[in-house]
């Protein structure tokens, strides 16, 4: 018998890496039809929930659809089974086909849409282009027995403590002694009740962000092997990652502009793109942000960029960039689709390492409404 995750489940490993607090403000994420509360055997991941994505849903006996842009982006003040929309959400009820949407807390987070874009651009040396998300710091202290001193460090640094640029498991150990006393009632690992215990100990130091401390808490608690576990958080000043919309780097090797268009192209599979000709005849720093780009041009000029590369940008905003002597390159919002195949690699991968057997598919339905003709 197949063992298939609930979608209570499923979303809670999404929100893992892409978690909620992370959507701009407004933006209408999360449950958008159904129930999360049922066992999923099949989970298509789709940039658009059309009709079409849903009769193909349908026919492949989906249970829940992870979109991009939610279907529902704004209130609906009557349901008329008679338009698109209606009969959309009809068939997902009819069909007891879940809707979860996850838009911009897919761009913002580290390893989302703006990183996967990027990657397929091959740019390196990578920083956020318009940071929007910062999480807040504040370091661990755990006192330890020497004896479990390796097994409690492993475990907060295994849970995301420690992690420092391109380092993991960074952590400060210094020596000492802790004393205490078991009181009626206790299951003393170390000593005896009602006598005052002296026992070699370490002190173990560690930074981690505060979205994480539970998680942290936890596995410490679990490795420790007190009953009552002592250690300290103090909240910091220091600065996390910057997190946010559109990536910024540079290219493995400088390129002219009809090289550069060649291989926006080549990497998107897209047969078309507006060219807004900037200044610079080599590219080499490129911009690039997911979906709809207008509100970052000024972004992409502040950091040096030679080209950005993006959807959507409206006639003046072009002239502007045009002026400031920004290259930009519309490849059209549909460049996005990128999240479906890595969307359906980071699930399968987390629903196989504990055995899940729910599939993962992407939609094969092609959203892109404009045709070039």
């Amino acid at each position: 018998m197949s063992k298939a995750a609930s979608g209570q489940y499923i979303i809670s490993l999404l929100e893992s890496f892409a978690p909620k607090k992370m959507a701009m403000e407004g933006d209408p994420i999360g449950l958008q039809v159904g129930t999360l509360n049922k066992p999923v055997k099949k989970v298509m991941i789709t940039l658009d929930v059309l009709e079409s994505v849903v009769d193909e849903a349908i026919e492949g006996d989906v249970d829940l659809i992870i979109a991009h842009h939610p279907l529902l982006y704004r209130p609906l003040k009557k349901l008329d089974i008679s338009t698109s929309k209606g009969r959309v959400i009809e068939k997902l009820i009819k069909n007891d086909i879940t809707v979860y949407a996850a838009h911009t807390n897919l761009d913002v987070t580290a390893l989302g849409v703006n990183e996967w874009l990027a990657n397929q651009l091959q740019l390196t040396q990578t920083e956020v282009l318009s940071t929007t998300y910062g999480d807040q710091l504040v370091k661990l202290s755990v006192f330890v027995p020497v004896s479990h001193e390796e097994q409690v460090r492993e475990a907060i640094g295994n849970a995301g403590a420690g992690h420092i640029g391109n380092y993991s498991h960074c952590t400060f150990t210094s020596n000492g002694f802790g004393t205490f006393t078991p009181l009626e009632g206790t299951t003393p690992y170390i000593g005896k009740q009602g006598q005052l215990e002296r026992t070699e100990e370490v002190k173990i130091e560690s930074i981690l962000p505060i979205s994480i401390q539970k998680a942290v808490i936890a596995s410490m608690k679990k490795a420790h092997p007190y009953e009552e576990v002592a250690y300290d958080l103090y909240p910091l000043l220091n600065r996390g990652n910057e997190l946010g919309i559109g990536k910024i780097g540079k290219l493995p090797k400088e390129m002219n502009l009809q090289e550069f268009v060649d291989h926006v192209k080549k990497v998107f599979q897209i047969s078309n793109v507006r060219v807004i000709k900037g200044n610079k005849s080599f590219i080499k720093k490129v911009a690039v942000v997911g979906g709809d780009g207008n509100k970052y041009i000024h972004s992409a000029l502040h950091k040096g960029a030679d080209v950005l590369v993006t959807g959507d940008i409206y006639y003046h905003n072009a002239h502007d960039a045009q002026e400031e002597g920004l290259t930009i390159i519309d490849a059209g919002h549909h460049i996005e689709q990128i999240m479906k195949s890595e969307l359906k690699s980071v699930l399968e991968n987390k629903l196989a390492s504990e055995k899940y057997e729910t599939v993962v598919v992407e939609s094969n339905v092609k959203t892109d409404p404009f045709t070039f003709m």
